[in-house]
């Protein structure tokens, strides 16, 4: 998962206030950025060939950035979390990167694109915020401009009491990474409590427990998002059937 929509003192904090850690977990796991980031480019392409400025929300390490800006004359970052900032910064200096909630940013302009990756959307607690960032993503899009968010996992679709593992070295310091899923709200949220441990030559082994709470969205209740922001709103299930898909919008062309 990406950057939180949630305040810094959130608990889901403790992975997020590790931005080098999170960028070796995902590196150990094979996220393939780049192939995010040339899927990405290929939608926003088709519906707005002249997109040039792209503004990536939750944009947490800058990882897909690193390959979008390749594709797009100006881009730029928006997260709330320093500490992925700080690595994103490393990774494209130069590059604009605003500490904001994705809810209720104001930046001194427009995009031809927004992306919001990762799943990022799902740590949003309600509708209203949910409709919030979706309108403030469309009130920074130029006309035609194209709206690309990746969601959570719809309620049908989860999985309770899911465990997951992962072990990977990089660099030189070993990460395993155990999680564990299950329903929270009545069954509208989930809640995944992960437990790391993170071993070097210098410090040894360290353990930390990251608790991550996300909201079951129905696909409708993202679909009207869109349509309320004025943008046209379509979904694009996963080609294979694995993964979340992605909601593609596009701001009206005369708002």
């Amino acid at each position: 998962m990406n950057s939180t929509g949630l305040a810094p003192e959130s608990p889901l904090s403790a992975i997020y206030s590790r931005g080098a850690l999170y960028e070796a977990v995902y590196r150990g796991r094979g996220k393939d950025y780049a192939a995010d980031a040339a899927k990405i480019t290929g939608i926003i392409r088709e519906r707005f060939p002249q997109a040039r400025s792209l503004l990536d929300a939750a944009c947490g390490t800058g990882s897909h950035l690193r390959y979008l800006a390749k594709e797009f004359a100006h881009v730029e970052g928006l997260d709330l979390a320093p500490s992925m900032l700080a690595e994103a910064r490393t990774a494209l200096p130069g590059t604009r990167f605003h500490e904001a909630d994705m809810t209720e940013f104001l930046l001194d302009r427009g995009f031809s694109a927004i992306t919001c990756m990762f799943s990022s959307i799902g740590y949003l607690p309600t509708m209203d915020t949910l409709n919030s960032a979706v309108a403030c993503f469309a009130r920074h899009l130029d006309p035609g401009g194209v709206l690309v968010v990746e969601p959570w996992c719809f309620p049908e679709r989860f999985t309770p009491r899911q465990v997951m593992s992962d072990l990977a070295t990089v660099d030189g310091t070993g990460i395993a990474r155990m999680s564990h899923a299950t329903l929270v709200r009545e069954g509208r949220g989930c809640r995944i409590e992960a437990h790391y441990l993170v071993a070097d030559a210098d410090t040894g082994v360290r353990h930390f427990t990251d608790v991550h709470d996300l909201t079951l969205f129905r696909r409708d209740e993202y679909e009207t998002a869109f349509t309320r922001a004025g943008c046209t709103v379509e979904y694009l299930p996963p080609p294979d059937g694995r993964g979340v898909g992605l909601f593609v919008g596009v701001r009206a062309a005369d708002r």
